[in-house]
């Protein structure tokens, strides 16, 4: 089970730094509305460059925890219930701007994988 838990770390990861740092300025299928950025996806949400800021920083650190929690494993209590709780964020986010559930996977993928990640400790 280890190597499975550790398997989920790396690939929270690396999927919220390519978000959040590789594809910061590139279109997805899975941005909020009609977003090409991340800057407009926020826009689509109400949501200004601060909080933008703000979140992706949160996003980011609670991946780098969860990475480090591979070696030292209490770190898992800072970073996978601040990440499920901004991705439970981000699924209001794509329902109140009315995009269609598929664009909510990757967030609730990553909130069940949090969960898991807790779960299974």
């Amino acid at each position: 089970m280890e190597y499975v838990t550790i398997a989920i770390k790396i690939f929270i990861f690396l999927s919220i730094f390519n978000v959040w740092v590789i594809r910061f300025h590139k279109s997805t299928p899975w941005r909020g509305g009609a977003a090409k950025s991340m800057e407009e996806e926020f826009e689509a949400y109400g949501l200004g460059k601060p909080m933008m800021y703000l979140v992706g920083g949160l996003k980011l650190l609670s991946a780098v925890l969860l990475l480090a929690s591979i070696w030292v494993p209490s770190l898992i209590f800072y970073g996978a219930p601040p990440l499920a709780v901004l991705m439970i964020g981000a699924i209001i986010m794509h329902i109140k701007v009315n995009d269609p559930i598929k664009k909510s996977l990757p967030a609730f993928i990553f909130l069940i994988l949090s969960i898991l990640l807790l779960i299974l400790k």
